[in-house]
């Protein structure tokens, strides 16, 4: 079976689809990791062989409900897991609603589940589709595990002193397109159509995040100067101008703005977490991970204030009360001492995260992906066409930006910076290093091969 796995954010979803790659790969299945554009047009124009296309989201916008029937035209299926989660929020209704339609997933052959939550919720919504919803848990949970926490490497820029990490959760204000882009984005994607409340919602956060950057500053420059020894790592969200950050935090000692790598690398080597509303926390807790959470009194009427994130960890409500938690878990750090009590998930986010602990997720969604897709319409990749394929794509891009500079309406380019900064171009040293750290932990013993075939696809099987 081809199986082929698309990327939107690399530093968030990578991992994961390794992951994925390497038990498919073991099981028989060769495998393709790339980007959306890649995938769909190489199906689509008969450069790859049919198989299973696994996207992040079926939100059900025009272009991607298209996008998706030209896959399945090819002979392929479409399955999917939200990469958005919605694990932080309160109910999960109006998430569907935005998410999913009749349409998006009547075009899918199996639509995986994070929890009880949103499998309870789809399957009740969708009932005519609800042999095709699975509760799986998410193969990004998997790698939050204790068992598999191994997996995270020490970053390259860490910091040579401990350091508390700040997961910043501001892409509402901070995100690298303008207002104008994401709310025309939103509109064309029939965002406010399907929940009429979300537009309100959209301003009430910008609102609220402003005043929340403003907070964090101040008491990230607080920790700065009153702290016992350590230093400081914000990490930007994803999507996330850093430039932002270090506008905000330029000069002050001991602050470090950095997104290299997963942010699972960074909780791993960090001494504790400090976050205000970031699903950061619930890996946190998953992991063991000491977790502050700064629940400012000047946000007490913050929209998201009491979102499930916001109930994990050593709550604190002022700067005082936020260094002098800090110091203290660094003190136990430093003398190489653990918490006392391990903080383990309220029932309220145990419902939106499902783990099981005889299999990962990962092993579940393969399984499920094997009973849909028969093996008879099995063809092998032929890399060279591929190759072929992916550099005539390129040419194509190159040709489009020159095209654009002189006529400012076209718009033939495949690619954007913006996206090219979304995933970036894959290291052959870095990738070869998780593959193989993978396998050691999954005890795979079969030779897995892996081929780059372009800076930003990669092609796994098992030999």
């Amino acid at each position: 079976m081809n199986i082929y796995l698309q990327v939107e954010i690399s530093s968030r979803e990578l991992d994961s689809k390794l992951l994925l790659a390497i038990l498919a790969a073991s099981r028989g299945h060769q495998v393709i990791i790339s980007n959306v554009e890649i995938i769909e047009k190489g199906l689509k124009r008969g450069w790859l062989p049919p198989g299973i296309f696994h996207t992040k989201s079926l939100t059900p916008g025009v272009n991607k409900i298209k996008r998706h029937q030209d896959i399945i035209n090819s002979g392929s299926k479409v399955t999917s897991i939200d990469e958005e989660s919605s694990i932080d929020r309160f109910g999960y209704e109006e998430f569907s609603k935005q998410r999913y339609s009749k349409e998006s997933i009547d075009q899918s052959s199996a639509v995986f589940t994070w929890g009880d939550e949103d499998f309870a919720t789809l399957k009740k919504k969708y009932i005519s589709n609800s042999e095709k919803i699975f509760k799986t848990g998410s193969p990004r949970i998997d790698l939050w595990r204790p068992s598999i926490s191994e997996y995270w490497d020490t970053p390259k820029s860490i910091p040579e002193k401990p350091f508390l990490l700040v997961s910043s959760n501001l892409a509402s204000i901070f995100e690298r397109i303008s207002l104008k882009e994401r709310i025309g984005i939103m509109k064309k994607g029939g965002y406010f159509d399907r929940s009429p409340g979300l537009l309100k919602e959209k301003f009430l956060r910008l609102s609220n995040d402003f005043n929340k950057a403003i907070i964090f500053t101040e008491a990230i420059k607080h920790l700065s100067k009153y702290n016992n020894g350590y230093d400081i790592v914000v990490r930007p969200h994803p999507i996330e101008d850093i430039d932002m950050w270090k506008i905000l935090l330029n000069g002050t000692p001991n602050v470090h703005v950095i997104r290299e790598g997963a942010i699972s690398s960074w909780v791993k080597k960090s001494f504790a977490v400090m976050h205000h509303a970031c699903t950061t926390a619930i890996e946190c807790t998953i992991s063991n991970k000491p977790l502050v959470t700064y629940v400012s009194s000047e946000l007490k009427n913050h929209m998201y204030q009491e979102n499930h994130s916001n109930q994990l960890g050593h709550k604190v409500d002022s700067k005082d009360k936020l260094l002098e938690k800090i110091n203290s878990l660094f003190e136990l750090a430093r003398n190489r001492k653990e918490e006392t009590k391990i903080q383990s998930l309220p029932p309220s986010i145990l419902k939106k995260v499902y783990i099981d602990e005889n299999e990962l997720s990962a092993e579940k969604i393969v399984k499920v992906w094997e009973n849909i897709l028969s093996q008879k319409i099995y063809k092998p990749i032929n890399v060279t066409s591929l190759r072929i394929f992916i550099l005539k794509m390129n040419i194509n891009r190159l040709i489009g930006d020159f095209l654009k500079i002189f006529f400012k309406s076209y718009q033939g380019s495949l690619g954007t910076k913006k996206n090219n900064q979304k995933f970036p171009k894959i290291n052959q040293t870095d990738i070869n290093l998780r593959i193989k750290k993978l396998q050691n932990l999954l005890k795979i013993k079969k030779k897995i091969e892996y081929k780059l075939i372009s800076d930003r696809t990669l092609l796994i099987r098992c030999l």
